[in-house]
């Protein structure tokens, strides 16, 4: 009997130990299996928004980096030395053509001019009273011709004296703005003393280069758009003046523009943006710039397609759907407008891309698109001024 009892105890662990060992090894087969259908469904589908590919016409443009110059710009300075006797304008100040800005000590001068006056009227009486006796044969001709050239003397020591004293007038040129004043009440000048600047600032002039193989797409009058780093507002003019030669150390050629300044957003000494239009527009394939992924390697897009397996079937998701998965396509791009960018080689219009979502995606993930919530790409994007 006790043998029996030896026999049934270790009959019943043998029993729970073959349990447990089938309920382990039933879950580990479990997990094996859930392993190899994940690694054959490979990763969940990440969500993605999408858009396709557009085909626009874009007109042409010429792309440079100009400097603003002023159309007519100038130092101002004293002809005359002397002493200032008054300052009559302001820094930045707008002038009119021939307004006083300084005047210089001429009290000197005007007392000459005084004396001078007094020398001519003389000579004048002299002169009609020489001509009576002549007439009357009292004198002879030669005390006329001595009194007329005295008369005369007389009349230009006096103009030479007037431009003496307007010589210490200093006037402003042309219409325009004044810069700072470098002069004060009082100051003796030198000839030539830097006063302040004026420059006309309602139409500036902007200079730029292109390339020489673009000589031929050039002429006078083409309309030109200039814009400021950091603002999307253009100003709109036209080309001035092409430079007749070609710079032989960099070969381009130099080109002068004229913009109208009536806002004074320009100020000469800037740089700005500048974009030759061309006549002829070109359709090219354009994305959304969200839509390019930059790296070292080179830049890409994701381009969504339809999953298939081995046969070439169309897989089919959980709920009916076609299963989508993404192609990682490269990419050269043009240049860009607005929210959109021109590409010049690996992408089809109309072909769908991936516009919001990336940056997580690899070559071959599944993805599943929502465009409920997606950037608005525009290309001439207004956003408030915030």
């Amino acid at each position: 009997m006790r043998a029996m009892r030896y026999v049934i105890a270790v009959v019943a662990v043998l029993a729970i130990v073959g349990a447990l060992a089938g309920l382990k090894f039933k879950q580990i087969s479990g997990l094996i299996q859930m392993g190899k259908e994940m690694q054959a469904a490979g990763p969940p589908p990440e969500v993605v928004s999408s858009a396709n590919a557009e085909l626009q016409q874009w007109e042409g443009t010429l792309y440079a980096v100009g400097s603003v110059t002023a159309v007519k710009g100038v130092t101002i300075s004293n002809d005359a030395p002397g002493v200032v006797s008054a300052i009559r304008f302001e820094s930045g100040a707008v002038v009119k053509q021939g307004q006083v800005l300084v005047e210089l000590d001429s009290s000197v001068e005007r007392a000459q001019l005084a004396s001078a006056q007094a020398r001519k009227e003389l000579a004048l009486l002299n002169a009609e009273r020489s001509k009576k006796l002549v007439d009357s044969q009292a004198i002879p001709k030669s005390q006329l011709d001595t009194d007329d050239a005295l008369l005369k003397s007389s009349r230009y020591d006096l103009g030479a004296l007037a431009a003496q004293i307007d010589r210490k007038i200093v006037r402003a040129p042309f219409a325009g703005k004044l810069g700072i004043r470098t002069v004060n009440l009082g100051q003796y000048l030198n000839p030539g003393t830097p006063l302040t600047v004026l420059e006309a600032t309602d139409s500036l002039y902007i200079d730029f280069s292109l390339p020489q193989q673009r000589l031929a797409d050039l002429k006078v009058g083409m309309p030109i758009r200039v814009t400021l780093e950091g603002s999307d507002a253009a100003l709109d003019g036209q080309i001035a003046a092409i430079d007749p030669t070609i710079d032989s150390m960099t070969r381009t050629i130099k080109v002068r523009g004229t913009v109208p300044n009536k806002e004074e957003r320009l100020r000469p000494g800037m740089f700005a943006n500048v974009r030759v239009v061309l006549p002829q527009q070109a359709p090219v394939v354009s994305v959304p710039a969200t839509a390019v992924v930059h790296a070292s390697f080179g830049d890409s897009v994701f381009v969504i397609e339809d999953k298939k397996d081995e046969s070439g079937n169309v897989v089919h998701a959980k709920d009916g759907s076609v299963a989508k998965v993404v192609r990682q396509q490269f990419v050269r791009l043009g240049e860009a407008r607005g929210d959109f960018v021109a590409v010049l080689d690996g992408v089809k219009a109309n072909e769908v891309v991936v516009v919001a979502g990336a940056f997580k995606l690899r070559n071959g993930s599944g993805v599943i698109v929502n465009n409920d919530v997606k950037p608005d790409p525009q290309l001439t994007p207004k956003p408030p001024n915030r």
